[in-house]
């Protein structure tokens, strides 16, 4: 004789979408819902990913995502998208997210790849039509090796991924130069360049 149980998961959606309502704060399951009769159907369609982002910088990239933030649709559906427009030399710069990337290359030619927390690194020259899939947590990087600027696609398992750039970290804060030297052996001169650059201090 035995007894049956059924479990019904948490994680099942009690409604059908949850666009999100920007005037309470976000929480850990995301963003509190907009009231559904005020919902119509332009809050699922956006149109910031049609047009190159502002390659003007010193990475020579351009980043228009639609996250939650940015496309309130997403608030709560685990997904999220970015795109990355290129220049000639330019780079994605090393960093990380909280959850998976897949990334699929719409123009271009870039090397590519992340390190495994052994500190192996897993890259490759990639082009158009190619796919990347980037673990969660990993550093990644992209670099345009091309004569032509790039242009990626990528998609997170995230409405709100996080991001977390190993350049500004280091150089866009106001932790001391000694103690980032100390802790990185990176020269003191590089760091206050770096702090110049970013905006530290």
């Amino acid at each position: 004789m035995f007894s049956l149980f059924i479990f019904v998961s948490s994680a099942e959606p009690v409604v059908d979408f949850c666009v999100a309502d920007f005037n309470y704060p976000v929480g850990p399951a995301g963003y509190p819902c907009k009231n559904s009769a005020k919902v119509t159907a332009d809050d699922f369609v956006y149109s910031g990913l049609s047009v190159a982002g502002n390659m003007s910088n010193v990475f020579k990239l351009g980043l228009s995502s639609a996250i939650d933030l940015t496309f309130p649709a997403l608030n709560g559906l685990g997904i999220g998208m970015i795109r990355a427009d290129i220049g000639v030399g330019g780079v994605v710069p090393l960093h990380s997210h909280r959850v998976s990337e897949i990334i699929y290359v719409v123009d271009g030619t870039v090397t590519a790849g992340f390190m495994g927390s052994d500190n192996k690194a897993y890259y490759k020259t990639v082009k158009k039509g190619d796919v990347m899939v980037v673990p969660p947590s990993l550093y990644h990087f992209a670099v345009n090796v091309g004569n032509t600027p790039a242009t990626l696609i990528a998609s997170w398992n995230s409405a709100n991924p996080g991001i977390h750039t190993v350049t500004t970290s280091l150089a866009a804060n106001d932790l001391p130069t000694d103690v980032i030297q100390k802790t990185t052996l990176l020269d003191a001169t590089q760091i206050e360049k770096l702090k110049k650059m970013f905006g530290g201090k």
